[in-house]
């Protein structure tokens, strides 16, 4: 980790609170099933969690308690624990290295383009505005990391943005402005350059 990754992960946990890491470890086990013991998820549909910003994952956690997210897979799956269960194990995948993917060739050129330039004639923002050059989030402003999410999980996720199917939180509104001008194309580039961004 380097210092400025540090100083941020540090700032961040005085902002949002302390995890602790070991019992967050203890607390994820029934995640691994679905998102690995690492949270280097192996199933393109399921979100990798390790390396994902501390207090996006927070809020994405107790969301998806409350079922204002609401994912299928997931009722149920979080009844019972705490606040502070869900910081310990927010804090615990944070702490952990995401892996890296690889773009397909056919496709970087456009995922390039998009994700670095946007598109001007399409009124599409760049990527890195929200979520860094490196693809590793904002973890102040609470803009996840990218870098390395699973190809498929990118795709659905922004399909699910561009019908509004997902829309949440503010942030999540932001999203659904900018993924309704993506054709399938273009969702297809940016989830593949995504998955081998670093």
């Amino acid at each position: 980790m380097n210092l400025t990754r540090l100083f941020i992960t540090l700032f961040a946990i005085l902002l949002i609170g302390a995890g602790d890491i070991q019992s967050g470890k203890e607390k994820s086990q029934i995640c691994a099933a679905c998102h690995a013991d690492d949270g280097n998820s192996v199933v393109g549909l399921w979100p990798s969690l390790a390396g994902q910003n501390q207090k996006y994952l927070l809020k994405q956690l107790k969301l998806i308690q409350s079922e204002e997210r609401y994912i299928a897979e997931m009722k149920g799956q979080l009844d019972g624990y705490t606040d502070q269960d869900l910081q310990d194990i927010a804090a615990f995948y944070a702490a952990n290295k995401n892996k890296i993917g690889q773009a397909s060739a056919d496709l970087v050129d456009q995922g390039f383009k998009l994700y670095y330039s946007g598109s001007l004639e399409k009124g599409i923002p760049a990527c890195t505005a929200c979520h860094s050059p490196k693809g590793t989030g904002n973890d102040l402003a609470g803009y996840p990391l990218l870098s390395g999410q699973k190809t498929e999980y990118i795709a659905k996720t922004l399909k699910d943005y561009r019908t509004g199917e997902r829309q949440y939180s503010e942030e999540s509104a932001i999203m659904v402005s900018i993924a309704y001008k993506l054709d399938d194309k273009e969702i297809e580039a940016l989830a593949s350059f995504i998955n081998g961004l670093y």
